[in-house]
């Protein structure tokens, strides 16, 4: 992936109340809470609490219009579906921008790296009939290893992992989050890919409707035929 241009990251603590209006509608009443505006234009909405995972978001592209008086007024942030996250910000307790300067991005051990770029090649490991959309697919909190489309059409995201654990599955869930939100994608399905899968990570993706694929690298890699094995 490459790297993104470098823009002022927006870092803004308030007392707000937030309001989601499209094909869902969600409130959160007020509070203090970190807003963020990124390089690429989303905007996130943050609580002391949950890590990483916003309350709530709006991905690019998208908008924001920032009606601000003296600290107090409202953000309207819309998207090109005409969804809105509405901000209404009582009191401002710190508002900051930083540049962060180029990014390289994410970089995969070789193993995991390997393992993309033979599913890929080799798309129809998952299924017969199934067409790969892309390696490396972008969204606003990172690639999606693949993008796919299943036998049936439907598009499927790729998390794929050396060792598959409840944190791979968490962020594939997050991943699936954000591009169910694209009307032009969705329903978007999830399928978790690793060499060993652990059982916690198994029932996590189950209770998430993820599928699990345990791959075998040396036959992805063409040094083992499984046809030609005694036991």
């Amino acid at each position: 992936m490459g790297a993104v241009a470098s823009a002022p990251v927006r870092l803004v603590i308030a007392k707000c109340s937030v309001d989601y209006v499209g094909r869902l509608t969600a409130h959160l009443p007020l509070a203090t809470r970190l807003l963020l505006v990124k390089a690429d234009g989303s905007v996130s909405v943050h609580a002391d609490d949950r890590a990483y995972k916003p309350l709530n978001w709006m991905s690019p592209p998208c908008s924001l219009k920032d009606e601000l008086v003296d600290g107090a007024g409202t953000w309207t942030v819309t998207n090109k579906a005409g969804e809105q996250l509405i901000v209404t910000i009582e009191s401002v307790v710190h508002d900051v921008k930083h540049e962060l300067g180029p990014d390289p991005g994410l970089q995969k051990d070789g193993v995991e790296a390997e393992l993309q770029r033979l599913l890929a090649l080799h798309v129809e490991t998952f299924g017969a009939g199934w067409s790969l959309v892309r390696r490396e697919y972008p969204t606003a909190i990172g690639p999606v290893d693949l993008l796919c489309r299943d036998a049936g059409g439907a598009v499927v995201a790729v998390e794929i992992k050396r060792r598959g654990e409840i944190d791979g599955v968490e962020q594939l869930t997050r991943y699936l989050e954000l591009l169910n939100r694209d009307p032009l994608l969705a329903p978007v399905k999830g399928v978790f890919a690793a060499q060993e899968i652990k059982p916690q990570a198994r029932v996590l993706a189950a209770d998430r409707g993820i599928d699990c694929l345990t791959v075998d690298y040396a036959v992805l890699k063409g040094t083992d035929d499984p046809s030609a094995r005694l036991f």
